[in-house]
């Protein structure tokens, strides 16, 4: 069945009235889709992974002050704990002390300085990852006391796992030595309150990694 000219060119217009129809159709649900607020569906963990990175080294920044004045307490030289963390990757070269009567390989302060508080920086950023990430999702609508609770015992456990359960046979393997762990250098209280307070710190900087859905301003009523 052949279709005549009028036919031809009433489907023919009839398809493109379609076709307009369509794009019309298609740009408002654009347009309605980008009046549409995002909302978030799910835990963002993305977001507070990023934000634990930048938290975590404010947190390591307070527990290696704590650190350090709380040194003399445990009769040690401020130094010399950060020398111990020192002690990986450097090995027992790190606790040589400054001394020109010595032919011992020694290590300038200033450089022991810089390198441990980098180290101790570092590690303290890639730990805040799981703590911030933890804490909201596990405490977002619990109390400070209870948060405080919960990143405490994080801590102890984070002391437990990386001291005992992976510097303890892999310092040996790597440096020739066990300085962390052994508690001679550094004793385990120390380094437990450390932790400790790491995870505290998390929790007073928490608000500031929350995430808050932007909201568009609505417009006055007479500008509508």
């Amino acid at each position: 069945m052949s279709l005549t000219d009028p036919e031809l060119e009433s489907k023919q217009l009839e398809l493109l009235a379609m076709r307009q129809k369509a794009n019309e159709l298609e740009a408002e649900i654009l347009e309605e889709s980008a009046a549409i607020p995002w909302k978030l569906t799910g835990f963002y963990t993305m977001y507070y992974a990023t934000n634990g990175f930048l938290l975590g080294l404010i947190a390591a920044s307070v527990s290696l002050v704590f650190n350090v004045i709380g040194a003399p307490i445990a009769g040690k030289e401020p130094l010399e704990l950060i020398r111990v963390y020192l002690t990986f990757p450097f090995g027992e070269r790190a606790l040589a002390l400054t001394d020109s009567a010595t032919q011992v390989y020694a290590i300038d302060n200033g450089v022991i300085l810089a390198c441990g508080v980098c180290l101790y920086l570092g590690t303290g950023m890639f730990l805040g990852v799981p703590f911030h990430v933890l804490l909201a999702r596990f405490t977002s609508r619990a109390s400070t006391i209870q948060r405080v609770v919960f990143a405490a015992a994080l801590g102890i456990f984070a002391w437990v796992f990386l001291f005992y359960g992976v510097l303890s046979w892999l310092q040996p393997i790597v440096c020739g030595g066990n300085w962390i762990t052994s508690g001679e250098y550094l004793p385990w209280w120390v380094a437990a309150a450390t932790h400790v307070v790491f995870g505290v710190t998390m929790v007073f900087v928490f608000p500031f990694g929350q995430f808050v859905p932007y909201r568009t301003p609505s417009k006055p009523a007479s500008e509508e």
